[in-house]
């Protein structure tokens, strides 16, 4: 299956099944369509140590090269405790324990969907 020939649903599955593979936690996969023109799927996946980090990102990629799709962009080194693989359609941020619970991007995503009004620090 090529990159063209690929639906955003079959995106996700690659991704959730690259992950599980090297043992990445705490999966998340937020549908974003609509509400940015940057991407469509955001996932987010806790690796428990910065090399963990680095082996996530570079395993997802080769298994995503294996069904011809490429990373627009990588964002973050080997070392890092945040790596993030562009996909264009989705947008993988693979990160430490620590950065997820300080950047906590999931509540940033999904505020719309718990009712709550975004106002940005005005009263």
């Amino acid at each position: 299956m090529s990159k063209a020939e690929i639906t955003l649903e079959q995106l996700e599955t690659l991704l959730r099944e690259a992950l599980e593979d090297i043992k990445a936690e705490d999966v998340v996969c937020l549908d974003v369509r609509g509400r940015t023109p940057m991407t469509d799927l955001i996932v987010v996946a806790t690796g428990r140590s910065t090399r963990h980090v680095a082996s996530v990102a570079d395993s997802v990629a080769d298994d995503l090269r294996e069904h011809g799709i490429r990373p627009l962009g990588v964002e973050g080194q080997p070392g890092s405790e945040w790596i993030l693989l562009d996909l264009g359609d989705a947008v993988l941020h693979v990160m430490t324990p620590e950065a997820r619970d300080f950047y906590r991007l999931e509540r940033l995503w999904s505020v719309e969907e718990h009712g709550e009004a975004a106002q940005g620090g005005r009263d």
